[in-house]
């Protein structure tokens, strides 16, 4: 029996335990929720048992709107990881929601040299398997 070698690894996916099972189950749904504090409005991401400023554990999953401006980007040119390496070149980036939240994904939909700092992105969701759902941004239309 041979052991074919050039198969290509699946990509590394989210581990779907504690708060991070709840953000990709709302993604899976195709809705961006975050984590709000019920007491004072205040936006907690990552997700985390207590509020930063008012120390509440009292938490809501709040929709937001998917659209935003990108903060920061590079171009992965060549991955490290065997399982990305036919993506490449792709753009993980820092977007800026308009709600507040900054959240780390990749845009689409555009050449790396057409980028810019804020530009205007929207929310698109990448459904890989048939239990995660990527959140990704592609320039607004």
């Amino acid at each position: 029996m041979t052991t074919d070698t050039t198969t290509t690894p699946p990509p590394p996916l989210p581990l779907l335990k504690g708060h991070a099972a709840e953000y990709y189950g709302w993604c899976r749904q195709h809705q961006l929720r975050f984590q709000r504090c019920a007491q004072c409005q205040t936006w907690r991401h990552p997700p985390r048992p207590l509020c930063h400023r008012c120390h509440s554990f009292e938490v809501e999953w709040a929709a937001v709107s998917g659209r935003g401006v990108l903060h920061a980007w590079t171009v992965v040119v060549a991955s490290m990881d065997p399982g990305l390496a036919k993506d490449a070149p792709y753009v993980p980036a820092i977007v800026a929601l308009d709600e507040g939240p900054r959240v780390a994904s990749w845009v689409t939909g555009i050449a790396p040299e057409g980028l810019r700092d804020g530009m205007r992105l929207q929310l698109w969701f990448d459904d890989v398997t048939a239990e995660i759902s990527l959140p990704k941004f592609r320039p607004a239309e």
